[in-house]
């Protein structure tokens, strides 16, 4: 299942890092695809969005609501 996501707060590439990290800890098999210039995160996982969105809001970015 892929999942787009709208994360703002990233502006570098340890944001892209930490952003996947963060998805991989819940994922481990996760694709993970960061676009800041559309501050766009697509994430392939099984794993329901709102995990998702929790993740990437614990390492302090901000998930726009479906």
């Amino acid at each position: 299942m892929e999942h787009l996501l709208t994360v703002s707060g990233m502006t570098c590439g340890h944001c892209e890092r930490a952003i996947t990290q963060a998805l991989l800890q819940i994922d481990p098999q996760a694709t993970v695809q960061i676009d800041r210039a559309s501050s766009s995160v697509r994430v392939g996982s099984e794993q329901p969005r709102a995990k998702l969105a929790q993740a990437i809001a614990q390492e302090g970015y901000q998930v726009a609501p479906t």
